[in-house]
């Protein structure tokens, strides 16, 4: 529930930055913390995913930049999906945190 919650968040988040990024200065705080949330809530287990989330989050902005050459809507989707990469990178530094916290923790059982 709260996965679901925190998704329909991301997206109204997105889309309001999208379309009204004078209206307020700290979208991108908002997205962070939205994906931090996210991510110390519903940790990635999966290291194959974790790192497909740190590609996605690093490549993600280089990507939609190539989506201004679409005539009418490019700069909406390459501002939705810049926002887009702002809450991934949240969720990368939770999955981050969290496999550092684990090797620490794990490391004393030896």
């Amino acid at each position: 529930m709260l996965q679901k919650v925190l998704g329909y968040g991301m997206v109204a988040v997105c889309l309001i930055a999208t379309f009204a990024p004078e209206a307020w200065d700290h979208y991108a705080l908002v997205l962070v913390a939205v994906g931090l949330i996210g991510g110390f809530m519903t940790p990635i287990e999966d290291v194959a995913t974790r790192v497909a989330y740190y590609v996605l989050a690093a490549a993600l902005p280089g990507i939609a930049d190539q989506m201004d050459v679409i005539p009418a809507v490019g700069t909406y989707l390459n501002g939705f999906l810049d926002n887009l990469a702002v809450f991934l990178a949240g969720i990368a530094i939770a999955s981050v945190l969290l496999a550092t916290y684990n090797n620490v923790i794990a490391a004393g059982d030896n």
